[in-house]
């Protein structure tokens, strides 16, 4: 199979849709597939093998946003692919949609970002209704449209959105594992993060737990919540990730013991998530959740929001809690459980791992190929009916 693959966001950005694009790349080079990649400029000229072209990009929030470029059409149209991959489509991935709409080549398009919940949270006023239009007439244009949670699924169907499936995502359950614990860059972490005690304290602890966030430093990520567990003891937060609120967010947390680790990837994200006690998520516009799954494999009971993404994957009292999102109150509530109690702590971790063990990015990437299958086929079902008589056709 040939697969194109446009995105609107790839390396060195580091973001969802950039792993996610990464993870389904290394999945077809490692089962023989043809693939190339269209991405805004400042990617890489190669990736798993394939090769990258890159169209011009306007900087916007430290991230290079990929604008429409006849180049698109240009190179569809002579690499021939048997299916468009749009990942996340705004203006780039619309204008590949497009384009193979115009070379009669079928496309998936995936549902990532949520543009419109954006425009909600900036006040934009009439700009969300636009941004909704936006997104509807975007996906409109796909052969199939892949959403990531029943909150996604349930906003696209209100829309109007057609030709709608589910496809989550996945997560490397190798890296990200409990065992991880025991490692001695793990043990450091910790020691940096949260030092041992001289002696027990009255309750028995020997360190203070460990309260962990993994993600961009944005706006729609509202790490700024955190403030809520100002006051709470025997806690120490540690960050992982940077971004453009990362201002903002160190004055929001002012008075709280926090350490900042910085963007990580690879195994020192792994170490980072194993140093952790619990793992909390503040953002209410996640369309998935992709660190929350990485939270349960590494073992870790989950805080997040009931909204969006999360409500699909933390269960409430059984892995994690999810708080309400308009009530910081309850945040804090529903960690200062988990401080409390660490045989709670452990047995959630345990169910969170369980509910992530069928979810490897083989697996879903192995969905996915059926996805695109699918797509193939119904075009070459609408190819055929366009060439039968209007008098054999039922």
């Amino acid at each position: 199979m040939r697969i194109a693959v446009i995105s609107e966001s790839f390396l060195p950005t580091v973001s969802g849709v950039t792993t996610s694009v990464c993870r389904v790349l290394d999945h077809l080079a490692a089962t023989g597939h043809e693939a190339m990649v269209i991405a805004p400029h400042g990617a890489p000229a190669e990736y798993a093998g394939f090769p990258v072209h890159t169209v011009s990009a306007v900087n916007y929030r430290q991230f290079p946003v990929g604008v429409p470029s006849p180049q698109v059409q240009r190179l569809l149209a002579s690499w021939r692919p048997d299916v468009l991959h749009a990942a996340s489509p705004f203006l780039l991935g619309a204008q590949g949609i497009s384009a193979a709409n115009r070379l009669d080549i079928p496309s998936v398009a995936i549902f990532q970002t949520d543009v419109a919940g954006y425009a909600h949270r900036n006040h934009l006023g009439p700009a969300q209704t636009l941004a909704w239009r936006f997104v509807k007439w975007v996906h409109e244009g796909a052969t199939r449209t892949l959403v990531p949670s029943s909150a996604s699924m349930a906003a696209l169907l209100r829309l109007g959105v057609p030709r709608l499936a589910m496809w989550a995502r996945g997560v490397d359950l190798g890296s990200f594992h409990p065992n991880l614990k025991h490692d001695p860059a793990v043990t450091a972490l910790r020691e940096r993060i949260a030092p041992e005690y001289p002696v027990p304290t009255l309750d028995g602890a020997v360190r203070d737990v460990i309260v962990g966030y993994v993600g961009r430093m944005a706006p729609e990520k509202q790490v700024e919540r955190l403030r809520a567990l100002r006051g709470l003891t025997g806690i120490r937060l540690a960050l992982v990730g940077d971004g453009p609120s990362a201002p903002s967010i160190r004055r929001a947390l002012a008075g709280l013991p926090v350490t900042w680790l910085g963007r990580l990837d690879g195994r020192e994200l792994a170490v980072a998530y194993a140093s952790f006690d619990l793992f909390v998520h503040a953002g209410t516009e996640e369309t998935f959740g992709q660190t929350i799954q990485e939270a349960h494999a590494a073992g870790l009971p989950v805080v997040a929001p009931y909204a969006g993404g999360p409500i699909d994957l933390v269960t409430h009292g059984e892995d994690g809690y999810l708080f309400r999102p308009d009530n910081d109150t309850d945040l804090r509530h529903w960690v200062r459980q988990l401080v409390r109690d660490p045989a709670l702590r452990a047995r959630m971790g345990e169910a969170g791992r369980r509910t992530v063990l069928g979810r490897s990015w083989p697996t879903l990437c192995a969905e996915l190929l059926d996805y695109y299958q699918e797509a193939i086929d119904e075009r070459c079902a609408v190819r055929a009916d366009t060439h039968v008589p209007p008098s054999m056709q039922r």
